[in-house]
């Protein structure tokens, strides 16, 4: 046996083209045997797979590929969640891929409309009209990472009842769908933010509607309840739009300031008044809500106020007194800056910043997903001069000198930490995997982020030229008035109708929705005790250069 390998050796050894031509065959012949075993293991199932063409009887070569495909593509059906009904079927969360002799896959989305995947459910394609839109709620557009969930995400955070989908890229909120019903052939975009599920077409929306779940707002459908307030002296001026209706109900009032556009609806008696958010009407200070109890002609569990005291309702109407944005007119010589630490609000903040000045803000970076939200601002270098202040997280003393002027945004390190946590690792409204939280990321993240967070602030108070403080939870607390002040502290004229306009749409799309707080604390009392000593010097420098201290609810006993 030995001496015959030896000849064989020497045999591919003077001939070294027949030995690498018998290797070829010899792997050629092994593929051949693992591809039919492939086609055979398949074969008991191929008859069931929703890709095979014929159901009975011996299947063809044809349908054995596609029992392959099948496999290959069956982990792409378990992680499509969200989509419309044609990429459903049989009980599966993928998209189900059909025969050329079943229905079409516009037949098969219209017999599916009442298909539910749990958050929402998928009602049909119909047209919408640039001047006359079909949702006529908020919008938004992403044309880099829009996905189903996170439009209807979106609109399910602010109380609507429909979110639709069109171009692939553009997200609209309503309470009631105002267009018609089309073929679902018609909605026929890829999302950008995820190719295996469609986002609408061209003049085409692919609408679901929501199962709404508030904690944190009192709605009514998609109207927000704001409060009882007292009339106005004068209604004809604060309230424009008025009328009297018949067995009056909550519905009827806000569907009526809805179909006139008007943000507010308001409740007196049988009467109903719509308007917008003004000075001769700020809501700002509400009244007990006993003085509004009484009952709705129409519906006997609702209250519909009287002729001194309104129920008022903000409707799903965006108000677009605060909606225009520009660059500076004259490029400014005086840079501000809007410092924050990593995690602390600034995107947020800028949101409210462009809404109440009407001017873009600028960035020390630049962030392609931001731009594409609709801060242009982020793409001039940001000594450009055209924008009303530049976003930052430098901390060094050569860079924050190179400011004139700041505004510096402190949040609870507790909640800023986890936020930034969930930008690294989620993008700027996602959120950390369960894998993350709980790994060693957590941990080091807490290690090395934590002492920034002081030191970013302390840096900002010793060497900033006029450093104006926004405690985060202040913003919150106080939006009218904190953003009153931001915004004369940047120089410009304060529009209290304009800043009204702001209160009402404060969230914009940079907000995460909370669908994924984590249910159980990731401070390990060593961290907690580490950050309360940070909290406490901040604090005591906040005092020192007599400066709103940190907020009490976090502030260390």
């Amino acid at each position: 046996m030995a001496r015959a390998l030896l000849k064989i050796q020497r045999y591919f050894r003077r001939k070294p083209v027949r030995f690498f031509s018998f290797i070829l065959l010899y792997l050629t012949a092994g593929s051949l045997v693992f591809l039919h075993s492939g086609f055979s293991g398949d074969s008991g199932q191929a008859g069931r797979d929703p890709l095979t063409l014929a159901e009975n009887g011996p299947l063809s070569s044809e349908s054995r590929g596609l029992g392959l495909i099948g496999r290959v593509f069956k982990d792409t059906r378990r992680a499509a969640r969200f989509g419309p009904p044609w990429m459903k079927g049989n009980g599966q969360d993928g998209p189900a891929w059909v025969s050329a002799g079943s229905r079409s896959r516009g037949a098969k989305g219209k017999n599916t409309k009442e298909t539910e995947d749990g958050r929402a459910k998928y009602i049909g394609c119909y047209v919408d009209d640039t001047q006359k839109r079909a949702l006529r709620g908020v919008s938004f557009f992403d044309y880099k990472k829009m996905t189903v969930f996170r439009c209807q995400d979106n609109c399910a955070e602010r109380g609507y009842m429909y979110a639709g989908l069109e171009f692939g890229a553009e997200c609209y909120c309503g309470h009631k769908i105002q267009a018609a019903n089309v073929s679902e052939s018609e909605c026929n975009m890829e999302c950008k933010g995820e190719k295996s599920n469609l986002c609408g077409g061209a003049n085409r929306l692919s609408i679901y509607r929501l199962e709404l779940s508030q904690e944190s707002a009192r709605r009514y459908g998609s109207a927000i309840f704001k409060g009882c307030f007292r009339r106005p002296d004068n209604v004809t001026l604060a309230l424009p739009v008025g009328a009297v209706i018949q067995n009056m109900s909550v519905d009827k009032c806000v569907d009526m300031c809805t179909e006139k556009e008007f943000s507010l609806a308001a409740l007196a008696g049988d009467k109903c008044h719509c308007g917008f958010p003004t000075i001769l009407f700020t809501l700002h200070e509400p009244e007990e809500e006993e003085l509004c109890i009484h009952r709705c002609a129409g519906e006997d569990f609702e209250s519909c106020g009287n002729d001194e005291y309104f129920v008022v309702y903000q409707t799903q109407v965006q108000d677009n007194r605060c909606m225009d944005r520009r660059f500076l007119p004259t490029r400014s010589k005086q840079l501000t800056a809007l410092a924050s630490f990593p995690g602390a609000g600034n995107t947020w903040a800028r949101h409210l910043i462009e809404l109440a000045t009407g001017y873009y803000t600028g960035s020390y970076y630049f962030d392609g997903s931001l731009y594409n939200k609709g801060f242009k601002g982020e793409r001039d270098h940001w000594r450009s001069g055209r924008t009303i202040c530049i976003k930052t997280h430098e901390s060094g003393r050569k860079e924050i000198e190179s400011f004139d002027s700041s505004i510096l945004i402190i949040r609870n390190p507790y909640k800023a930490l986890m936020a930034e946590f969930n930008r690294k690792y989620g993008g700027h409204i996602g959120f950390a995997s369960q894998a993350h939280w709980k790994g060693k990321e957590w941990p080091e993240f807490v290690k090395n982020y934590a002492p920034w967070w002081a030191s970013h602030t302390l840096d900002w108070l010793k060497y900033g030229k006029n450093v104006h403080v926004v405690h985060f939870e202040d913003l919150k607390q106080d939006l009218f008035l904190k953003l009153k002040r931001m915004v004369l502290f940047l120089g410009l004229e304060v529009s209290e109708d304009r800043l009204l306009c702001v209160v009402g749409q404060k969230d914009g799309n940079f907000k995460r929705s909370g669908l994924r707080k984590l249910e159980y604390d990731p401070y390990t009392p060593e961290m907690r005790a580490t950050i309360d000593g940070l909290i406490r010097t901040v604090d005591a420098t906040l005092k020192q250069r007599k400066v709103t201290r940190v907020p009490e609810d976090y502030r260390p006993r």
